[in-house]
């Protein structure tokens, strides 16, 4: 007698999809990164004063937190800002508030020489004249960096010293 082998083929159905462009993460462009020099803690000091700024970044490092505390000649003095990259304006943004009651608001971004400068809106002084401010940051190293705040009354042709204060990383300081 003969036997019958029966043979069964098991077959797995593979079903094929296109692969999906992940999109990047929101805050991963270099663009979002062009303020990364400034991230830290730093030790400050200006004509007049000193402090301390520590820097970070938040919020899937979307946005970059700023803790400003200083000494001024009249007292102490803090101020907090948020800057963000705005990816459909591409530029960054920043925004200021203080102790004082002070509010501003900055846009901007390197400029053609690379140095990075956001811009404030235009004010209009007690004496009736048009005022833009700007930070700008320059001297940009690795432990060091020095940050102007810089007035114009001509409409940004030509700009005027206000307030220079020299960054040294925290890490840096000797002793305990």
């Amino acid at each position: 007698m003969r036997s019958l082998v029966l043979l069964t083929l098991s077959t797995t159905l593979l079903v094929c999809t296109p692969a999906r462009a992940q999109n990047p993460a929101p805050c991963s462009g270099p663009e979002a990164r062009q303020l990364d020099f400034w991230l830290g803690e730093w030790d400050l000091t200006w004509e007049g004063g000193h402090g301390t700024n520590r820097i970070g970044r938040r919020f899937g490092d979307c946005v970059i937190e700023e803790n400003f505390v200083g000494q001024m000649p009249n007292g102490p003095y803090r101020g907090f800002s948020v800057s963000t990259y705005d990816r459909r304006a591409k530029e960054w943004r920043q925004t200021w508030v203080d102790d004082q009651g002070g509010y501003l608001a900055f846009r901007g971004g390197p400029d053609d020489d690379g140095i990075m400068r956001l811009y404030g809106e235009t004010l209009v002084g007690s004496d009736g004249r048009e005022q833009i401010n700007r930070m700008s940051w320059v001297h940009v190293t690795t432990d060091s960096l020095d940050w102007l705040w810089e007035r114009s009354f001509d409409g940004g042709t030509t700009w005027e010293m206000s307030w220079e204060i020299h960054y040294e990383r925290a890490t840096k300081r000797s002793g305990p």
